[in-house]
């Protein structure tokens, strides 16, 4: 009994005493404790209440001896108060403290992009085989020209800005150092060095073993400023400007001290042990006119060689402050939406703040283009991107391209027990203790993240060759290669598809 309230555990152990050897590799795999061996009986036994449900035991087991299984205890039932809730509110009466939880919004909200097919050509527009023809996937970020402009000898004058050049849709979304590992900082950029894409050192700074990649990093300044210095914006090929994320639309950020150890303290340049708090909103922004200041102190500390981006959460209103944005001087919006994952979150704020990203996305682009701003910035998204149909899907929204979070953790191992608000990632993802962290092997991580982009890059090119369209930028914002299935007049409307069938 802990606190008056007994919360029966969530997962069970099953272990197969005619296969388990006692090889004890579970007990060492296991960083929360659940398995322990009992010397006085030769036994291993379960403390099934520490089970995260991370399969590391059930993976390294030799004899296939073990399984977790969702337990099946149940409170009476109600259809009002799941048991879910109840023991919720059990956590709550007992700490008085608020629900944290990590990764992405679990609620069975309806996906969108499930909800949206994509459109193929067949006789009058022939489709495209990609094998036998040429399919452009390189996109570039930032403002793209109205008009050529010629001089006497017909010569084009080119006037492009600072952009971003990536071989395909793809970018490493921004997770930050102390709330990943070193192992997983390094992969993702060893992995955006060789596809030729980006990856975001999130709002922690950036370790100086990986200014080496500097042509592919996007550096992050954030309210909390952690790290930000005149060598860490000069290391990156774009600066972001962290305004919120999908997963805590309106909070700060909050990287508990237990995390803040060695070089992660000296990178976010605070002391050891001490809680990474980000505010709310950044001090010096409360408009539009506040952020243009940030962007272009922030130009003029890079000599005007660097895009900068303006991340925002996705929220109700969110296409007319991504008009401001696109007024204020930054090259880039990303966007990010409910699905979007986190480290460390109130666990309210994950689950019921924020809007779907296709809704978010659709609205600013239409927006856009209504004022005829669009090609002043390009757009990025993220927040629940499952696989190369969604991206195509997105792309023709209106996104220029897309960060990928979650999805690369899962390619480096990540098996979503939510738990990194803990720091004790079985699989060297989400922690700082030393021997975990060296699970992961940034030269295998990144072999696998290039695989699963390579991935889907080949099938990128196949759905857009089944639609007829060999280039990125022919698919950009065309909705008429999507239909929705199964949703309302409004929400076609604000997607700005037409419905299957028609």
């Amino acid at each position: 009994m802990a606190s008056d309230f007994f919360i029966y555990p969530e997962y069970e152990v099953v272990r197969d005493q005619d296969r388990c050897n006692l090889c004890k590799v579970c007990v060492r795999q296991c960083a929360n404790g659940v398995h322990e061996y009992i010397a006085e009986t030769h036994k291993l036994v379960s403390d099934e209440a520490k089970c995260v449900n991370c399969q590391r035991c059930v993976v390294y087991c030799p004899t296939r001896a073990l399984k977790i299984v969702k337990s099946s205890n149940t409170y009476k039932e109600n259809a009002h108060w799941s048991g879910a809730t109840i023991n919720e509110l059990y956590r709550q009466a007992a700490t008085g403290g608020v629900l944290l939880s990590s990764m992405g919004n679990p609620q069975k909200y309806p996906s969108y992009f499930d909800r949206i097919l994509i459109n193929a050509s067949q006789v009058t527009n022939p489709s495209i085989d990609p094998l036998r023809e040429p399919m452009e996937t390189r996109v570039f970020l930032g403002p793209k020209p109205q008009r050529i402009e010629r001089d006497s000898s017909g010569r084009i004058i080119p006037r492009l800005g600072p952009h971003l050049k990536l071989t395909m849709p793809m970018m490493f979304a921004a997770m930050s150092y102390g709330s990943i590992s070193y192992s997983t900082h390094e992969s993702l950029a060893r992995a955006a060095e060789t596809l030729g894409i980006m990856y975001n050192t999130g709002e922690g700074g950036l370790h100086e073993n990986l200014y080496r990649y500097g042509k592919n990093t996007i550096v992050q300044v954030a309210s909390g400023r952690f790290g930000v210095h005149p060598d860490y914006l000069a290391a990156g090929a774009a600066i972001e400007i962290k305004i919120g994320q999908g997963a805590k639309p309106g909070i700060g950020g909050h990287l508990p001290g237990a995390k803040i150890v060695g070089d992660v303290a000296r990178t976010r340049m605070i002391p050891e042990g001490s809680d990474a708090i980000s505010p709310a909103p950044h001090h010096d922004i409360y408009s539009i006119e506040d952020l243009r200041q940030l962007v272009f102190s922030l130009k003029e500390a890079t000599n005007y060689q660097k895009p900068i981006i303006v991340k925002i959460a996705a929220v109700h209103n969110v296409a007319a402050i991504a008009s401001g944005i696109a007024r204020s001087g930054a090259e880039i919006i990303a966007i990010d939406g409910f699905r979007g994952g986190t480290g460390a979150a109130p666990t309210r704020i994950r689950d019921h703040v924020g809007i779907p990203i296709e809704l978010a996305l659709a609205s600013v682009d239409q927006r856009l283009r209504a004022e005829g701003i669009r090609d002043r910035v390009s757009l990025v998204i993220s927040g629940g991107i499952r696989s190369s149909a969604d991206i195509v899907k997105a792309l023709a929204l209106g996104a220029d391209c897309v960060y990928i979070g979650t999805a690369a953790l899962l390619a480096l191992g990540c098996h979503l027990c939510r738990s990194c608000h803990t720091g004790k990632c079985n699989w060297g993802i989400a922690t700082q203790v030393p021997e975990l962290v060296k699970r992961l092997n940034p030269e295998k991580g990144a072999e696998h993240l290039v695989n699963l982009l390579t991935a889907w890059q080949h099938e990128i090119k196949e759905m857009m060759g089944g639609m007829g369209i060999n280039s990125i930028e022919s698919l950009i914002g065309n909705r008429l290669m999507l239909r929705g299935i199964g949703l309302t007049e409004k929400e076609l409307a604000i997607l700005g598809i037409k419905h299957a069938g028609e």
